[in-house]
């Protein structure tokens, strides 16, 4: 169905561009390429089983294993999700990228078989109601009823981000953490590329690549200094702290420097809360707890 929605919208820009060639098509030809290696990004996904929870293959939820809750009479709910990327040359649509709709879909229920049941058509033929169902197989679907599932806990807000500041998303990870009801879980799902302060062996054997290790670890730590106002009367608060300053990821150009590292102490302020964090890099182990 996919395949033949694009099939179809490329030639309706094609169409369009043959009996309007005064417009500039430009932007709509762009439109389609990302649609069309979007589609194409993982082919073999498309046919395997759907990443959402599926009745048809999955347990039912209170069958499954659980972890032991912190608190014996605290129920916590999971309502809020907060899901950015940045990559070179990643693969998007608009500015919906791959990582960020596969974690949308991991993050929705998938209606179960009572969500399909059949419903009877009434017809009048001459006055006299008839039911149809059985013979034409007519199904009755409201579309502006609520598209609810009564037998599943309801899908969580999502917010997505693309390519957010580490200013913009500190930002509205604060604004959504302000409104989070307090028996409510947040999760926080980041994919991106990440520098580590300390080079590892094979990038010590390369003089170059050791040198360039050494300037993003100066430039983070001097960007953190900055910031935080360390000074010579802060040693020991500054030696505490390096656990959570000396790795970092990147949201932007590396070149830029320090507007665009996001170090793990900066999600210290929003665990006052309970948060599920993801975070999918080369450098995922820098904020490990």
């Amino acid at each position: 169905m996919v395949k033949l929605l694009v099939e179809k919208f490329k030639e309706l820009v094609d169409d369009s561009k043959v009996n309007f060639r005064e417009t500039n098509f430009k932007e709509w030809k762009l439109v389609v390429q990302e649609i069309v290696r979007f589609t194409n990004a993982d082919p073999a996904f498309m046919n395997a089983r759907p990443l959402r929870y599926t009745a048809m293959f999955d347990s039912y939820p209170a069958s499954l294993p659980y972890v032991a809750r912190f608190h014996a009479k605290r129920l916590l709910k999971f309502r809020d999700a907060l899901l950015t990327s940045y990559r070179k040359n990643e693969v998007k649509f608009a500015e919906l990228t791959l990582d960020t709709f596969r974690m949308l879909q991991c993050l929705e229920w998938e209606p179960t078989g009572s969500f399909y049941q059949k419903h009877p058509v009434e017809s009048r033929e001459n006055g006299v109601l008839a039911d149809n169902s059985i013979t034409s197989g007519l199904i009755d679907i409201n579309l502006m009823a609520d598209m609810t599932d009564p037998n599943l806990p309801p899908n969580p807000k999502k917010a997505v981000l693309y390519r957010p500041s580490v200013t913009q998303l500190i930002a509205v990870i604060a604004t959504v953490w302000e409104e989070l009801p307090p028996d409510s879980v947040m999760l926080i799902y980041l994919s991106t590329s990440g520098n580590s302060s300390h080079c590892s062996t094979s990038q010590m054997e390369n003089s170059g690549t050791s040198r360039k290790c050494t300037v993003h670890s100066a430039h983070a730590n001097s960007y953190h200094e900055q910031r935080n106002g360390f000074g010579e009367n802060h040693i020991t608060t500054k030696a505490a702290s390096n656990q959570y300053f000396e790795n970092y990821l990147l949201l932007g150009p590396s070149r830029n420097g320090g507007p665009n590292i996001l170090f793990p102490g900066d999600i210290i302020p929003f665990t006052r809360r309970p948060l599920f964090l993801i975070i999918d890099s080369d450098n995922s182990h820098a904020f490990k707890a």
